[in-house]
């Protein structure tokens, strides 16, 4: 495809806001994930995702994928995204499905396009900074037809993330663009401490940049069995009855586990697989261990919002917006409390908060999910 083509193709944002957020509980339930809350009072988390990459595109260049059963939710807080454009889900099958059934979309109603995909549960404060990297990371998809994705510096051996292993450098740009040698899965704690120290890893932000094409054709060498379950869903009568029936017969797996790890393996990869510095900072609102990033700390390292105050307690999370808790004396803990649940939980054991949901389930206490 020559230059001229390449700048001409019009650039797409797809929001996946399906995800229930059970490591949110209780403050997240399945009628109200945590992308339609307000963690921080002001606008809600898929809210703040729209509005940082809006000035990357219009309105009518959004595209946001979620759950059925939040279609209105959506509707309701993107009144300006044109509704055939918030494609719904009628199952979970992770974001190997949904940006594959995002990308059918545009193939069907535009044609190749660049297409940025960003979750709604991510916190970046610099937005000037994200939009400035994801434009670098289009224009790179656009002119080596490649597969990008966001990388993080890591500041920590965080086990909860993915990691990137970098390869030969790309140019001497900025922000600094790098070919992959390797997707890693969240590792545990010694693995992440080879791989920060190495200087050779970074964070996979979940952030991916691509033309429609270029996806395409790896989805068919990597994931066949989904690309053909999807193709060409959007053409015809009823695509929402056929999205229905072709879910039934989806894996739940990552876009990371479905099509980058392989990818970036294969000598005859369809497409390289390369990556952008993120020059901005970053967080995935992922559990509650993750809110001090975003509420900011007190002296002992306590964050929290709504009533709370401490004696005496260090390095705690609390969330109570109606009733006052007291922390009087106690380390890393995570108290959230809300009308009819309260939680406690060891700060080192946030991630483990998806058990509690899945004991509900069990018991099949559906008042608390």
């Amino acid at each position: 495809m020559d230059a001229g083509r390449q700048a001409s193709l019009p650039r797409y944002v797809v929001i996946m806001a399906g995800g229930q957020s059970a490591r949110f509980w209780p403050l997240s339930r399945r009628r109200r994930p945590k992308q339609f809350l307000s963690i921080d009072k002001h606008r809600s988390l898929l809210q703040e995702a729209a509005g940082r990459v809006r000035p990357l595109c219009s309105w009518r260049h959004i595209v946001v994928v979620t759950h059925a059963n939040y279609v209105e939710e959506v509707r309701r807080q993107l009144p300006r995204v044109p509704r055939r454009q918030i494609l719904a889900e009628p199952l979970g099958r992770n974001t190997a499905a949904c940006t594959t059934l995002a990308a059918e979309w545009i193939a069907a109603h535009v044609g190749d396009a660049l297409m940025v995909v960003v979750p709604a549960d991510h916190a970046i404060p610099d937005a000037a900074a994200l939009r400035h990297t994801l434009r670098a990371a289009s224009d790179l998809a656009a002119r080596e037809n490649c597969l990008v994705t966001v990388g993080v510096r890591p500041s920590a051996p965080e086990t909860g993330y993915g990691y990137l292993e970098v390869g030969p450098p790309i140019g001497r740009v900025h922000p600094r663009q790098f070919w992959v040698r390797r997707f890693h899965e969240k590792p545990r704690a010694p693995a992440a401490r080879r791989y920060v120290s190495s200087g050779r890893f970074l964070w996979n932000a979940g952030m991916f940049v691509w033309k429609t094409s270029v996806f395409r054709a790896a989805l068919a060498q990597c994931a066949p069995a989904l690309r053909r379950a999807l193709d060409g869903i959007w053409s015809g009568p009823e695509p929402a009855a056929r999205v229905r029936r072709a879910y039934r017969r989806l894996p739940s797996v990552s876009v990371d586990t479905a099509l980058m790890q392989p990818i970036s393996r294969r000598r005859d990869a369809a497409a390289r697989v390369a990556v952008v510095r993120a020059n901005f900072d970053w967080l995935d609102v992922g559990s509650w261990a993750a809110m001090p990033a975003v509420w900011g700390r007190d002296k002992h390292g306590n964050a929290g919002a709504g009533r709370w105050l401490s004696i005496a307690a260090r390095n705690s999370v609390v969330y109570a917006p109606e009733r006052l808790v007291a922390l009087v004396g106690v380390t890393d803990l995570i108290v959230v409390d809300t009308p009819d649940a309260l939680l406690v939980c060891a700060r080192d054991h946030a991630q483990d908060v998806r058990g509690v949901v899945a004991e509900l389930e069990r018991r099949r206490w559906s008042r608390y999910l």
